[in-house]
């Protein structure tokens, strides 16, 4: 679902135009339900291209997890850069000690909502409108 998001197009197009040669440079690589835009191989980088102007924490947390799934497949030692064009920044991830507990339980926390007979009660939240799941969550809900 997230794939057909425009959200997730506008991303991809910030991406494409900000750094037209990195297609060339670089990999996209898909392993399972992760695809990474741009990877640098040789260097180990995951670069990853956000067209939010403020930086985030889930930002991180989607890098970590992309790194985890390397490291799962026997790719050690991988870094990844959170790019912002909007804001001219940079931001790099690296591993760190812990790491590897705190994505395990970020994917126990998904299981066991996923496990659940119903789902949560609907949070609004003025974030919501950008995320490429938004119509997921709010399918079947009156107008705002």
């Amino acid at each position: 679902m997230e794939h057909n998001s425009e959200v997730v197009a506008e991303g991809k197009l910030i991406g494409e135009t900000t750094y037209q040669d990195r297609a060339q440079k670089y990999t996209e690589l898909q392993i399972g339900n992760i695809k990474i835009d741009y990877y640098d191989a040789k260097n180990k980088v995951i670069h990853e291209v956000k067209k939010s102007d403020k930086a985030e924490y889930a930002h991180i947390a989607q890098v970590k997890y992309y790194m985890y799934v390397l490291q799962q497949h026997g790719i050690e030692g991988v870094t990844a850069i959170l790019e912002y064009p909007k804001m001219r920044q940079k931001q790099v991830v690296e591993w760190e000690d812990g790491d590897d507990s705190m994505v395990q339980e970020w994917m126990k926390a998904i299981q066991d909502l996923i496990a659940q007979d119903n789902c949560p009660p609907l949070k609004k939240k003025s974030i919501c409108r950008s995320c490429s799941y938004y119509d997921f969550c709010y399918s079947g809900e009156d107008p705002e």
